[in-house]
């Protein structure tokens, strides 16, 4: 049975795992997933369930970057899982796999970004609020981070299915940096990905000093600024971690040549603080933090609990 692969071009060494290993690491990845996966659609379903947080784009934003979240982990999962029992899938599905995978990855710092915007208006400039986050703009933003997460990999696919529409009836490990070679497609996707996190961490950065600034003048009266400017930091970490899977590449080929023993059982650790931790913080910011939204979640458990119907209305 065979565990993780090492890029060198385009060529792949398959790195033997044994029986008892795989199943491990299958069960693992698969539990965590259905478990972070069940949280967040418990709060996609109790959103859904309560119009008070239609009129919020906060909330809005909030429920985007959990359905982005199950997208992404979905992916990761299918990809993980795909790998140590085919190894290789038909390359037309590999396309369509990658491009949802790559579109929730480029929307989670885009999203990240707008919620560090929301926070600093509210904080910042409550009497315009209303006005600069109503609902329709909100939907706007959220469109054009679809637009720009689409930009950042049809390209890579029609140019693949032009110059060799041969490979799409074939099978394919399927990886991106595997299945999309072209040098100006790899150029313009690292100078895409290096605008879109300059751009994140930069507004990030901005809003996190005007809203400290801001809790800072009010002194201890501000906790909603409190309250945001410690958000923004968590908005931070996210980040960090989302540009860590940037790394992944030069850290595979670091610990295959200093530590080739152990390069098996590192990259699964290395691909659960990927994937998998990322996952989980999305619910933990705002599903878990958010005084409101907490309460409404803890009615619906406490329903789902007794079979209560009438105390959930």
């Amino acid at each position: 049975m065979n565990s993780s692969s090492g890029q060198n071009g385009s060529s792949y060494v398959r790195y033997a795992d044994s029986f008892n290993m795989v199943i491990a690491k299958n069960v693992t990845v698969v539990l965590l997933g259905i478990s972070i996966n069940y949280l967040n659609g418990t709060l996609i379903y109790t959103f859904s369930k309560h119009q008070v947080f239609y009129h919020n784009p906060r909330y809005i934003l909030f429920i985007h970057l959990v359905v982005n979240d199950m997208i992404q982990l979905t992916t990761a999962i299918t990809l993980f899982v795909c790998f140590y029992v085919f190894y290789t899938i038909n390359t037309f599905l590999c396309c369509f796999i990658i491009a949802f995978a790559v579109f929730t990855t480029v929307n989670s710092p885009l999203n990240l970004a707008a919620m560090a915007v929301e926070c600093y208006i509210a904080v910042c400039f409550p009497l315009q609020h209303s006005q600069l986050c109503n609902i329709k703009k909100i939907y706007i933003v959220i469109a054009c981070m679809w637009a720009l997460s689409i930009l950042s990999i049809i390209p890579e696919i029609f140019l693949l299915a032009a110059t060799e529409p041969a490979l799409f009836f074939s099978t394919v490990l399927c990886e991106a940096t595997y299945l999309f070679q072209n040098p100006i497609m790899i150029k313009k996707r690292e100078i895409m990905f290096t605008m879109y996190f300059v751009g994140v961490w930069l507004v990030l950065i901005y809003t996190y000093v005007q809203i400290f600034l801001v809790a800072r003048s009010a002194k201890t009266t501000n906790t909603d600024a409190k309250k945001a400017r410690n958000t923004i930091m968590l908005h931070s970490f996210q980040l960090l971690l989302c540009m860590s899977m940037y790394m992944f590449s030069a850290v595979q080929k670091l610990i295959l040549t200093l530590f080739p023993r152990i390069y098996v059982h590192f990259m699964f650790v290395w691909y659960l603080l990927l994937q998998i931790l990322p996952r989980f913080l999305s619910p933990m910011v705002y599903g878990l933090r958010d005084v409101m939204f907490r309460k409404y979640l803890k009615k619906h458990l406490s329903c789902s609990g007794t079979n209560k119907v009438s105390t959930c209305r």
